[in-house]
Parts: structure tokens; sequence; C-alpha cells
């Protein structure tokens, strides 16, 4: 199996170490000394920071610890009594167990007390809990109806425009097949998780898995769940659509065979992209060779979901009775800064604002 995502990849650098513990002002210190993205309000990017930083600030106001503050108001008067943030010292019953896929199946990595327990999720829960949140989110209980409706409006940018990640107040605000949908998908130490709520049906689809985010698809799977329970939803199958610009797959068939190959792509790909290829080149040459040489058709051609000029391109490879999907990009400079695999799919998975 390939790194789904691995352009995505963030190397642990100073100043994070996720195998020390710290204070939150020493976390707080660490944050302010992050370089600023852009003016507030200018852009909108995610960043599990923000939601750390919103657990100090609970605890500053409230004068309780994030953990503490949640359970008191709302998990315990939710009835949630299995949702608590992680500690690896208590017993729990049933508790799963986190894995990442490295060619084999590995135990998670470990990760220090402290950084496994902020405000960006450090979550343990189960599926009749979050059925008890999901019910609560129809009620005033525990938000106000004011409140739900300010989360779930896409907060605008200091132009007036909509956010491009369609993002409001921890929710994201979409539509599959015109249904209106609030969702939010969720990945850390081995474990994925994804809520899509389609409010206007009264139907909730909830997927937790204990596999890295690299291989496993709670999104993709909540789309088409929902799409079996009501046939409206049911996204639209991942088919060959025309290539109007063969240069692309050219380019990532002249790629594929150089990784194939074990040549250098030094002068291929862009400096971000190469640099992942470079760590991680092996295991993509092993994990392709089912595949390559083989066919490539073009089932997707999209906008990047968070702005930008560049298309992304979905391609589908087939060898014999193997297929799998690669996502590939090139940069203005016509550089290759995009490939990630993924299994392949019988539907098209998108949404829309």
């Amino acid at each position: 199996m390939l790194p789904r995502r691995a352009q995505f990849v963030k190397y642990i650098t100073p100043p994070f170490y996720v195998r020390l513990d710290f204070t939150e002002d020493q976390l707080l210190q660490k944050m302010e000394e992050l370089p600023i993205e852009n003016r507030p309000g200018a852009n909108w990017a995610y960043r599990n920071t923000n939601y750390a930083l919103l657990g100090f600030l609970i605890h500053k106001v409230t004068g309780q610890p994030y953990a503490d503050y949640l359970k008191e108001h709302i998990f315990e008067p939710l009835g949630m009594t299995s949702t608590r943030v992680i500690n690896d010292s208590d017993i729990i019953k049933n508790r799963a167990a986190g894995y990442k896929w490295r060619g084999e199946l590995q135990n998670q990595d470990w990760v220090s007390p402290t950084l496994n327990s902020t405000a960006d999720g450090s979550l343990y829960f189960n599926l009749p809990d979050l059925a008890k949140w999901d019910n609560a989110l129809y009620s005033t209980r525990p938000l106000t109806q004011a409140s739900l409706n300010r989360m779930w409006t896409v907060f605008p940018l200091s132009d007036g425009q909509p956010n491009p990640g369609h993002y409001g107040f921890g929710w994201v605000i979409t539509a599959q097949n015109g249904h209106r949908l609030i969702s939010h998908s969720g990945s850390a130490s081995g474990f994925t998780c994804h809520i899509s709520r389609y409010v206007d049906d009264s139907l909730t689809v909830v997927v937790l898995t204990n596999l890295d985010a690299s291989h496993a698809r709670p999104d993709y799977m909540a789309a088409v769940i929902a799409g079996l329970a009501d046939p409206a939803l049911l996204p639209p199958r991942l088919t060959a659509i025309p290539d109007r610009d063969p240069q692309i797959a050219a380019s990532l068939g002249a790629l594929l065979d150089a990784i194939a190959s074990g040549a250098s792509t030094k002068t291929m790909a862009a400096p971000e992209l190469e640099d992942i290829l470079e760590r991680s080149g092996p295991l993509i040459q092993k994990g392709i060779a089912p595949f390559w040489p083989g066919t490539l058709t073009l089932v997707q051609r999209v906008p990047e979901p968070e702005g930008g000029q560049s298309l992304r391109s979905e391609f589908r490879i087939t060898k014999g009775a193997s297929s799998i999907l690669v996502w590939f990009r090139l940069n203005q400079r016509g550089k290759p800064d995009l490939l990630l695999f993924q299994p392949d799919e019988a539907y098209r998975f998108a949404v829309s604002p």
C-alpha cells in the first residue's frame, strides 16, 4: 500500500517534539514562535494550534482544564459516559488500539501524554456517545440555537467572501447531491474519524477507524454509506472522462517510470515533492510495482479544494485485474508537486459549497 497523503507529511521539527512533555505555558510560547501565515481575515487554513489555543483559553477563563470543563458541561449532562480525554494510564474496557501501515501493520507512534491531551482532539469516544452528541445538536442543549446557527455558517474573510474551506466554527458546511451537509474529519495516533450530518434528511453517519490517515478513508466511507441509506445521496460512479490535456498524463507516466526503475527524480519534480520522493522512494517503488507499468485513465480534474489557480487530476492506473487511484498536479512551472495514491474507489467522492 502507498502513502495516500504523502504530500501533506509534516516532519516534526523544532519547536514541537511529540515525545516531550510541555506545560501549557511552554506550548503557548512555542506557538508564539511560529511565523504568522497571513493577515487576520485575509485567508483561511486549518491549524491544530488554533484548537490547542482554545483549550488554553477555556482553562484560563473558567479555571478548569479543557478535559474537566468538557466532562462537567457537555459529556456528563448528555450522558456520554465513555467519552474522555486520552489517558494511557486508565483501564478502559474494549479500548481500541491505533495502527499505522508501513508495508505491514504496526502500532501507532508514541506521543507524550501532554501533547495527547490538548484541545485539538485528544478524545476517546464510541458510537453510542456520538449518537447522544448528534441528538443534542438537534436541540438547544447544551448550546443555544443562535450558537448552533453561527457554528453552521461559513465564516467570511475580511473581503466578505466565504473562506475557501467552507468552514464555520468547528464544522465544514457543504452539500452532497444538493443535500445540506455539516461534517468534520479527524486523525491522530493511528486513528481516523468522520461525522457527516445531513440535517435536512435527519441522517447522520459516523465512521471510526483505528488506522492511520494515509490509509483510511472515513470521509469517503461516510458518503457512500449515506447513499446506501438514502439513494438520493449516493455519489456518482467514478468513471473515465475525456482528457483534453494529455501532457499531464504524459508527465505522470514519466515520473512513475522513473520511480519504478529506481532512477533519480531530482530534475523531474518540484522541491517539495522531490523531498518526499527522496524519503519514501523505495516504499513508493514497492507499492506501485503491482500497477505500473499500466494504463492511465483520467477520472477527475478539479480545482484545488482550498483555492489556488492549479488543477489537480485523478487518474486510475489499471494493470490486469489490479487498479489504484492517483492524484497528480503540475505547478505553474510544469513540475509535478503532488503525487497522492489511494485505493481504487467505485464512486466519485466530492462535495459542493
